[in-house]
């Protein structure tokens, strides 16, 4: 896995591509000189948290032939206050998943994300602690 940066201003803002040419932009808080033009490295974190977990659960669910429909994903996070560097102290990841699905198997596939298979949460979890629930949902419209 190899990525390269590159910055797009004078300040903060920069793009990572990776080796098949995808982009990703992030930037500085206004507070320090960035200009809020993109996602700050720690909200990528969160995003990356959020995207490899979902990767798990869709694949979980799919092998369990559950009918998933949708899914979201909110997560809340702290950190530590007044500390170089302010890791993460809390993060909760609750699950919106949408379909006609049976409790026990989301339930599971939640579980074996957060708790095995995924890599973002098995390297975050070292240094914080990761909470999760989910609810299962009818089918949004449209």
């Amino acid at each position: 896995m190899e990525l390269n940066l590159k910055r797009l201003d004078d300040a903060y803002h920069m793009e990572a591509t990776n080796e098949t040419g995808e982009t990703v932009q992030t930037d500085g808080s206004p507070g320090i000189g960035g200009g809020n033009k993109a996602m700050r490295p720690m909200q990528m974190l969160l995003a990356a948290l959020g995207s490899c977990s979902s990767i798990d659960v869709v694949y979980i669910l799919g092998k369990q032939r559950q009918p998933l429909d949708d899914i979201k994903i909110n997560i809340k996070a702290e950190r530590a206050e007044g500390e170089t560097p302010s890791l993460f102290t809390k993060i909760h990841v609750h699950y919106d998943l949408f379909g006609n699905l049976k409790e026990e198997k989301a339930e599971q596939a939640v579980r074996l994300s957060m708790e095995k298979y995924c890599s973002v949460s098995k390297m975050i979890e070292k240094t914080a602690e990761i909470t999760w629930s989910y609810e299962i949902k009818a089918t949004p419209n449209g």
